[in-house]
């Protein structure tokens, strides 16, 4: 620094110190407020306050409501057409096991039949190589019965 730097801060420094104090103070002017006055501003401020948080809380109220009602008619009307949605299928489904049970029925219904014919054809079948048999073994069994039975030749 150089030498009128160093000489003029001290020189400042003392005139601060020397100077009388209420120089720097403020003057009292008519803006200034009384305490009593600070009291009613902080009260109109409350009141401000507490108005605008009541009107907020209703707003916040009133929206909730309206939301609420909303999101009821609209679960209200999903539910309603699940439902019918539901009712359809289950409709479709019931119609369409009834056509498959009519089906299995009226195929189960062919199947015995047939089986029933063929057991009747091929019982008749047998009962007829049965009685064949029958007749054509009672035939040799007579056969020897008569070659048992008859009399003798002389010869023999």
């Amino acid at each position: 620094m150089n030498r009128k730097t160093l000489l003029s801060l001290p020189l400042l420094s003392c005139a601060l110190l020397l100077a009388p104090s209420h120089a720097f103070a403020q003057a009292p002017d008519s803006s200034t407020t009384t305490p009593k006055q600070d009291i009613k501003d902080a009260g109109k401020d409350t009141g401000h306050a507490v108005k605008k948080t009541g009107q907020a809380i209703d707003k916040g109220a009133k929206t909730a409501a309206v939301k609420t009602k909303e999101g009821t008619e609209t679960a209200a009307h999903k539910t309603a057409q699940g439902t019918k949605t539901a009712a359809e299928k289950t409709k479709e489904g019931t119609e369409t096991a009834a056509h498959k049970t009519a089906q299995g029925t009226k195929t189960a219904a062919e199947k015995t039949k047939e089986g029933t014919e063929t057991a009747a054809h091929k019982t008749a079948t047998g009962t007829r190589k049965a009685a064949h048999s029958t007749a054509h073994a009672t035939a040799k069994t007579a056969d020897k019965v008569e070659d048992k039975t008859a009399p003798k030749s002389p010869n023999q």
